[in-house]
């Protein structure tokens, strides 16, 4: 069981991806497409009148705020769109692919964090009326019926809260759930970057493997949503997840080169990188 992560941004080859993802679909891998949506999300809100807000935590990630208009915006463009172009790609390639959000189904639950605190220079503030949180649970019944009736989940936010709410989710995360969930071997995160780098300027700095004894390393190097993206690969390694690897979502076949260990790979187990690779 393979689970792979697109994300939400504009650096992602769709096609190259569609075209690994069909190719090892009808070579027999099972898998599941778990997506983002965050760059349509805010081009419809700024359409809608409802711009992105971004705010820091006090940990010091920054995250979006997602008030109840922010997370049916998300709807619209993430379940909307983009789920549904990415469900055409891969059926013209002849994968029967099915599109989901989180909320369908409850395939993607947890519990909604109404409050943030946040920080606005020195002060901390609390937002209320917020619409995100993390998935606990995964409906991996619904999501094996698909998979042993030959079709491929497409699953994207928002998910549903434990109140029965619409909310958005981190999608790394949400990935690393899934595959912990339904026993996955690997995880595949690909982004617009190559891994893990040690500069950010520079590709050849990539840093080829993290394991439980250099996360924090690895955590202290990271900038943006690569800490989510580690964040997810640490969760998905605890899980029993044997790699989960942070690569580049562009070029020939990126999916399989990244199986083949281009990329950063995050597992427990030792000497989890194939020779060769980087």
């Amino acid at each position: 069981m393979l689970v792979v992560k697109l994300g939400g941004g504009t650096g992602i080859d769709i096609e190259a991806c569609c075209d690994d993802i069909a190719e090892l679909w009808k070579a027999g891998q099972r898998l599941v497409l778990v997506h983002g949506g965050a760059d349509e999300t805010s081009e419809l809100g700024e359409k809608l009148g409802h711009p992105a807000r971004f705010v820091t935590h006090p940990n010091g990630m920054t995250s979006r705020y997602t008030d109840r208009e922010t997370v049916e915006i998300l709807a619209m463009a993430c379940a909307g769109r983009r789920n549904t172009v990415l469900v055409e790609s891969l059926q013209r390639r002849g994968v029967q692919a099915v599109g989901l959000a989180g909320a369908d189904g409850a395939v993607l639950r947890g519990p909604r964090k109404a409050t943030l605190t946040v920080m606005e220079g020195q002060k901390r503030l609390i937002l209320r009326d917020n619409h995100s949180g993390n998935v606990t649970t995964v409906n991996t019944h619904l999501l094996r019926l698909l998979l042993e009736g030959g079709y491929l989940p497409v699953l994207c936010p928002p998910a549903m809260s434990t109140d029965d709410e619409l909310m958005n989710i981190d999608g790394d995360r949400a990935a690393a759930a899934v595959a912990a969930a339904l026993g996955a071997t690997d995880l595949v995160v690909l982004s617009d970057v190559p891994g893990l780098l040690r500069d950010v300027k520079d590709p050849a700095s990539l840093v080829p493997e993290i394991t439980a004894g250099s996360f924090d390393d690895a955590m202290a190097l990271a900038h943006g949503s690569m800490k989510k993206k580690l964040l997810g690969a640490r969760e998905a390694a605890e899980g029993g997840v044997a790699r989960a690897i942070l690569a580049r979502g562009q070029g020939e076949a990126p999916i399989r080169a990244a199986l083949a260990g281009h990329g950063t790979v995050v597992s427990w187990r030792v000497s989890s990188v194939p020779a060769g690779s980087g």
